[in-house]
């Protein structure tokens, strides 16, 4: 059997499951970690106390009474990252008025490294409607652990470090309750789709 063969039974195969979770929630990191399946009408998240990419103090009380788009990642990530604010940025901008609702939010997986300075430098090469979120790293990792977001720090041969983390963006509606995903690199007619949806209330 060649590998391009195996290529294509693996590729059909992750399809297949891709069906099977269809109205489930399952985040996906890069490394294909996932946290445990989640109704899509269940209520995620937990109170805490951080600072936005401004340096001002911001709790969950953020996330309420409007549609919230929640993406978790940092600011030294070498591609997923830079890549979903970028499309994010260009899904927000396609939406126009119909999409003025959306409050969308970058949070740190690394606030180690991500001080709000970082932060704010970092997200003003993407769209002045991203909110960047930093802080205590125990507050961030009850953040982290209360949203079913993995991350992980993963030591590079330079001593350096890097993170690997959930790779999709989080919907919530604006009783809290969690939506769906956007998956990364989804096919953004169906993005803009997802997050129409969410800002105008339409069933998932």
């Amino acid at each position: 059997m060649s590998m391009k063969t195996v290529r294509i039974g693996a590729w059909a195969a992750v399809a297949a499951l891709g069906l099977i979770a269809a109205g489930v929630f399952a985040f996906q990191s890069f490394h294909e970690e996932t946290a445990p399946p989640v109704a899509a009408s269940a209520k995620l998240g937990t109170p805490f106390n951080l600072i936005d990419h401004n340096g001002a103090p911001i709790t969950e009380k953020a996330f309420e009474s409007h549609p919230t788009v929640l993406f978790f990642g940092f600011t030294h990530c070498p591609d997923v990252c830079p890549t979903s604010l970028h499309e994010l940025s260009l899904w927000l901008d396609e939406l126009g008025p119909e999409g003025e609702t959306l409050r969308p939010f970058f949070v740190s997986v690394d606030p180690k490294r991500d001080t709000a300075d970082l932060m704010k430098d970092y997200i003003s090469s993407f769209s002045p409607r991203i909110t960047g979120i930093t802080g205590d790293p125990a507050e961030i990792e009850r953040v982290l652990k209360a949203w079913r977001i993995f991350a992980k720090v993963v030591p590079l041969d330079d001593g350096d470090y890097t993170v690997d983390h959930t790779a999709s963006i989080l919907l919530i509606r604006p009783d809290g309750s969690f939506q769906g995903t956007i998956a990364y690199r989804e096919d953004p007619k169906v993005a803009v789709q997802k997050l129409r949806r969410l800002a105008t209330g339409e069933p998932s």
